[in-house]
């Protein structure tokens, strides 16, 4: 192989390298069985807040206060932007608390419990 075409072949080889990678990035994200708070619960959160029943929130085990994630309902394809700001949930097999205003956004109140998909936004 000349040289010519050995630098050739680098470089397509590397252009075809940084496509995949671009292209194979994706936001991060999550799967799980999320519950919400009771109806009946008032309190504070882990980040301080007073809970607020009306607000679009969530708890979470370790993702930073603050972080917005889009939660999905991949059977009925509805979708919520929640907040963390609250700890857990501590129930085994659980990866969400939501607030009652994001599961009634997103028809859970019947169902309790709802497999759903976070992407972090």
């Amino acid at each position: 192989m000349t040289s010519n075409k050995r630098m050739m072949a680098t470089v397509v080889f590397a252009i075809c390298t940084a496509c995949t990678t671009a292209s194979a990035q994706s936001p991060k994200g999550f799967s799980g069985v999320a519950a919400f708070y009771s109806t009946d619960y008032s309190g504070r959160t882990a980040c301080g807040e007073r809970y607020d029943p009306k607000k679009y929130t969530a708890a979470h085990r370790s993702l930073p206060f603050g972080t917005r994630l889009r939660i999905t309902d991949p059977r009925s394809q509805r979708s919520v932007i929640v907040v963390v700001n609250d700890r857990g949930p501590f129930t085994r097999g659980r990866v969400l608390d939501l607030s009652l205003a994001a599961a009634k956004a997103l028809h859970m109140i019947d169902r309790g419990l709802m497999k759903v998909t976070a992407v972090i936004e």
